[in-house]
């Protein structure tokens, strides 16, 4: 699977575009403004070119969720490495996915959208079990046992995505927050739940 990460159009590379096309429209509708119509439209194409590149919407929906857990896996792959104590990189990994939800409407609600689980889809499932990893394997560093650190990155996803889906539907903005804040709030909550879980396995 290639990462798009943006830049014009070229001759030749249509496949490419309209996953670019696609990354765009869902950072500005959200998926449920997704349509293949209007990627084409979009990318001032006829509205059956996609399908000489793609089977099917899903099929060019799971590329389009490949490439958003393979940016996301570089971001917060990016974000912990800046910080040596595991505590610290793990809580910075959850601000970082909080960022890249609230900047591009897309996280785990594409990566698992509807119709993308089937075995076909094998690049979408690499670049998740990518993003996934990254998170487990901080877990397990500071998790006393494999049962927490399950446990433990189950909540880091819930309450970083939790945090995006408020500041997106406009909760936070009508407190005034702005992006840098709710980012900042998701890595504390995330320092919180990760003292926390060390704490209860201490015990």
């Amino acid at each position: 699977m290639s990462q798009v990460m943006g830049g014009k159009y070229h001759h030749g590379d249509l496949r490419g575009e309209l996953v670019r096309v696609s990354l765009d429209l869902i950072a500005e509708h959200g998926l449920e403004g997704f349509s293949v119509a209007e990627v084409a439209r979009r990318a001032k194409v006829s509205p059956g070119a996609p399908y000489r590149h793609f089977a099917s919407r899903e099929s060019l929906l799971a590329e389009v969720a490949g490439n958003v857990a393979c940016q996301l896996a570089d971001r917060v792959t990016a974000a912990a490495g800046a910080h040596e104590d595991p505590v610290d990189a793990l809580a910075a990994a959850a601000g970082a996915y909080t960022r890249y939800l609230i900047e591009r409407r897309a996280g785990m609600n594409v990566i698992y959208a509807e119709g993308l689980h089937g075995p076909q889809h094998t690049g979408l499932h690499d670049q998740t079990r990518r993003l996934t990893d990254e998170f487990l394997l901080r877990c397990l560093a500071v998790a006393p046992d494999p049962a927490t650190a399950l446990e433990l990155m189950e909540q880091l996803f819930t309450q970083a995505h939790g945090y995006g889906t408020f500041q997106l539907d406009g909760v936070f903005v009508k407190h005034g927050y702005s992006t840098d804040l709710v980012v900042r709030k998701s890595s504390e909550a995330a320092r919180a739940a990760i003292v926390g879980r060390i704490a209860g396995g201490a015990r």
